[in-house]
């Protein structure tokens, strides 16, 4: 299963995946796996599930920023994801963000971290969010100072938006969403889980 994404993490095989050939057949006897690109060779049995959705229009991205919301309010672990988010300027990420934000209680405005790279956020129950844009990232340096690397380690909801201009920062992400545009209204959404964690999110959003 390829990832359709572009590369952000740096590829490596785990300990104990790694198997000498077969020495009458010149075939290795683990079963077969294939590498998924710009990620984690994973065992064939928590490979990342892969779906195409579509939405007719914004009532349906905000009808699975909701889903995803309730899954976090009824099962609290699943709020301490990252969440990253894919596709061309105006795809729609940004509203996606401030549909789910809305959806888990964060009032007020909801605005593009592109210059301050990220926005903090926490809803009346106490949930931290964290809204990134690595649109404009471009030092390195930028990722210890700010304390990135803390925040993506501690407890809370991240969301990343051009997560490939953080690529060999950033950890790997539980669900990753790209965003398309077939029209003014209609998008074609790839989700990816890639974690339990993920694919629970993916469930509950209705897959």
């Amino acid at each position: 299963m390829e990832t359709f994404f572009e590369p952000a993490h740096q590829s490596r095989l785990c300990a104990g995946q790694v198997d000498a050939c077969h020495a009458d057949l010149g075939e290795s006897k683990l079963p077969r796996q294939r590498l998924n690109t710009g990620y984690e060779l994973l065992a064939a049995d928590h490979l990342p599930i892969v779906e195409t959705r579509h939405w007719r229009n914004e009532n349906d991205t905000l009808a699975f920023a909701a889903a995803l919301a309730r899954a976090m309010a009824a099962q609290p672990a699943l709020a301490d994801a990252f969440i990253s988010l894919h596709g061309d300027l105006g795809a729609g990420k940004t509203t996606f963000v401030r549909h789910l934000l809305h959806a888990l209680g964060v009032h007020g405005r909801i605005k593009s971290p592109t210059y301050a790279v990220v926005e903090p956020h926490a809803t009346p129950s106490g949930l931290l969010i964290h809204h990134f844009d690595f649109y404009r990232f471009s030092d390195p340096r930028e990722w210890e100072d700010a304390g990135f690397r803390d925040i993506f380690a501690g407890p809370g909801l991240k969301l990343a938006e051009w997560p490939e201009k953080a690529a060999g920062h950033i950890p790997i992400e539980d669900l990753a969403i790209k965003i398309e545009a077939m029209s003014d209204d209609t998008r074609t959404v790839t989700l990816q889980a890639n974690s339990a964690r993920g694919r629970l999110l993916l469930q509950a959003a209705g897959a």
